[in-house]
């Protein structure tokens, strides 16, 4: 279950996905959470400049994607399913 977001601002889901569309681990991360039924907000750092500072800034400086927010405000960088289900106490 995906809902695709263009800012950053909107964060109504448990859970935002900071990806590009050429990222071959964003595609399997979002695979899995909509094969889990998890939703969440997709936004494309490409796309959405601000998206793309905040990536930055809790990477050291690199746009390492796919970054994962959480409602609690705490990021994951490339996690996998398994992290993320922790993450969201599944």
């Amino acid at each position: 279950m995906t809902t695709t977001e263009n800012t950053a601002s909107d964060n109504a889901a448990a859970l935002t996905v900071y990806s590009t569309t050429w990222c071959g681990y964003c595609r399997r991360l979002k695979t899995q959470l909509d094969e889990a039924g998890i939703e969440y907000a997709e936004i494309d750092i490409e796309q959405d400049p601000k998206s793309a500072e905040f990536v930055g800034s809790v990477n050291n400086g690199n746009h390492i994607v796919p970054t994962v927010l959480f409602a609690d405000g705490s990021t994951a960088t490339n996690p996998t399913l398994a992290a993320v289900k922790r993450s969201l106490g599944l």
